[in-house]
């Protein structure tokens, strides 16, 4: 799951980001467990969930026109693009409409929506990239390109590891959207100058600290968040 240092990208392969691949290195049997427990877990999940993911689908086409699902290129481990799966909660084409960050009572969000985004039901799908490996249960969430441009060197170690479904800044920053609404047409400045740094130091935390039983605790506190609403 971790590659040798010397097959990193060439912009991965500096000291800021070195610090943190010395520490996964040493725990490549949690990474073992974390892949192993991603797959299967996601597959029993999928299947679990599929008489609701029906309903989820049927819901968004009677409440909108356009699509169920939503894909957009985010960037995972190495740099990788991909196409992230999320249920649509938004209007067709908002991308177009406004800014890449949702705010609090953002108009794009539709009534369906709304409801699937507190509580997080919009992610289903994602089992599907959990499955194919382009992510992990547990991570930092994947970035669209143009923000991933925006890191630091030392933010560059996030990607040593898949992009996940939710992590302990999703916990702490679950009011994102609220946080962002009081920007005014500030959004994406304070996104990129207060809300991405503060998510990343927990980011960054978590590889410090990484160990398969501790991103078990991250997964049971984040159902815990969304029961709570």
């Amino acid at each position: 799951m971790l590659k040798a240092w010397d097959k990193l990208p060439v912009w991965m392969q500096i000291p800021e980001v070195k610090e943190y691949y010395d520490i996964l290195a040493k725990r490549k049997i949690s990474l073992a467990f974390k892949r192993g427990f991603d797959f299967f877990a996601a597959i029993i999940l999928l299947i679990f969930f599929i008489p609701v993911m029906c309903a989820i689908a049927i819901a968004i086409v009677f409440d909108s026109p356009g699509g169920i699902f939503y894909r957009q290129v985010r960037v995972t481990a190495y740099g990788r693009r991909f196409r992230i799966h999320k249920f649509r909660t938004m209007v067709q084409n908002a991308d177009q409409l406004g800014s890449q960050v949702t705010v609090g009572q953002d108009n794009r969000v539709t009534k369906v929506g709304k409801v699937l985004r507190k509580y997080r039901l919009d992610e289903l799908p994602q089992l599907f990239d959990v499955i194919s490996g382009a992510m992990s249960f547990v991570g930092t969430r994947p970035k669209v390109p143009r923000y991933v441009k925006k890191y630091t060197r030392e933010m560059r170690a996030t990607l040593l590891l898949p992009a996940g479904i939710t992590s302990e800044a999703s916990i702490y920053y679950k009011d994102e959207a609220g946080t962002l609404g009081a920007a005014g047409e500030n959004v994406e400045e304070v996104y990129i100058k207060k809300v991405l740094p503060g998510k990343m130091k927990y980011n960054l935390e978590g590889i410090r600290k990484f160990g398969f039983l501790r991103e078990i605790w991250v997964m049971i506190r984040t159902i815990g968040a969304v029961v709570r609403g």
